[in-house]
């Protein structure tokens, strides 16, 4: 039972190591180290299990769960060390990791597995990556493993569907099986290794009477902590769509692992009292002063502000449609980061209404109060 492991996030990287690798090419063994690296949401979790499952036990295999942040160094630690490197549900921030994936990726083969359309439209059309915008990372790889792998992988991946399924109702917002929040809960409140050793040692998705209780209490605390955070938020008029308002809470009412949830009762929401909300925008500032901004819409909104707003260099940021965010460094404010959002969301109001006014006009306002 994972409650009992007690061991940190570093030390089980360093030693976990049953497993093979499979080669994205052939599905044959590798000669080299199986270096996973995949992301930290249930998404990832799941996709990470998938790749444990589908290679036989005997050889090595490396799992890294990890966020945006340290994707890149990984596959550069990985590509230079000579691993056989697989990315899910991610995908590289900076060009000098997709060079170094152009370089050393061998013909016909496949390393990373992801659906957010900011890879998409990054590396898309690169041979080595398989993006697929309809599908959660997890069940993308699933996929490509059900019509390229052998039968007997095949076989063992079956103990998987279900939770490959949930995963994907959660991460794409189709939100059927509300046991998805139940295991996002889980994985906010145990730690990404704790659940993934969980789909290791069981990997159904039907929950335990125990692990059932614990994120239920998750949850119904979510809903208090829900009801505080509306009564902060800021409501503001998208430019010139006299209808539509961006609702943007700041720091300080939320945790780790609630954004998603929270904004979805916002967007959903059709009492009079908020309006018509466009996009939700969530400001959390990090232990080393920078900021991290969730934002989430209905019409893929999220994903082209993020796409007018990142630079790759002072602001960063990537997802897909509806579900993005934006990292802002450590000398903007929350008022400067409001009124960024809002100056992109006025650009791209304006553009389509034929009037020509640029995100450089708009943002001019936002720079000199940051």
């Amino acid at each position: 039972m994972y409650y009992i492991i007690i061991i940190s996030g570093v030390y089980f990287k360093r030693f976990l190591l049953e497993g093979f690798g499979l080669s994205a090419t052939s599905g044959q063994i590798g000669s080299g180290l199986t270096n996973i690296i995949s992301h930290t949401d249930l998404d990832g979790v799941t996709a990470a299990a998938v790749a444990w499952y589908a290679n036989p036990a005997g050889n090595p295999i490396k799992i890294s769960l990890t966020g945006y942040g340290d994707v890149d160094n990984l596959i550069l630690e990985g590509l230079r060390r000579g691993d056989r490197v697989t990315v899910l549900d991610l995908s590289p921030q900076f060009q000098n990791a997709i060079d170094e994936i152009d370089r050393t990726a061998r013909e016909g083969e496949i390393i990373l597995f992801d659906h957010h359309q900011s890879s998409c439209d990054k590396i898309g059309n690169r041979p080595w990556a398989l993006v697929d915008t309809s599908r959660c990372g997890a069940s993308v790889y699933w996929r490509w493993l059900t019509e390229n792998a052998s039968d007997e992988i095949r076989e063992r991946m079956e103990s998987l569907r279900g939770i490959v399924a949930l995963a994907n109702d959660r991460d794409l917002w189709i939100n059927e099986n509300p046991d998805g929040r139940l295991w996002q809960a889980l994985v906010t409140l145990c730690g990404e290794y704790s659940v993934f050793s969980r789909l290791i040692s069981n990997p159904s998705s039907a929950m335990t009477g125990p692990e059932r209780e614990l994120a239920g209490r998750f949850t119904a605390a979510q809903e208090e902590r829900f009801k505080r955070a509306r009564d902060g938020m800021i409501l503001s008029r998208i430019g010139s769509l006299e209808s539509k308002e961006m609702a943007y809470l700041g720091d300080g009412y939320l945790e780790f692992g609630d954004a998603s949830d929270f904004c979805g009762s916002v967007l959903d929401d059709p009492s009079e009292s908020i309006g018509q909300v466009a996009l939700v925008a969530l400001a959390f500032r990090r232990p080393s002063g920078t900021w991290a901004v969730s934002l989430r819409s209905r019409d893929g909104l999220a994903g082209r502000v993020t796409s007018l707003l990142k630079d790759g260099r002072a602001i960063r940021g990537g997802g897909h449609g509806d579900a993005a965010a934006l990292y802002f460094p450590a000398n903007y404010n929350e008022k400067s980061i409001r009124e960024s959002i809002l100056a992109a969301l006025a650009a791209k109001a304006e553009s389509s209404s034929g009037m020509g006014v640029t995100l450089g006009d708009l943002l001019k306002g936002a720079a000199g109060k940051i």
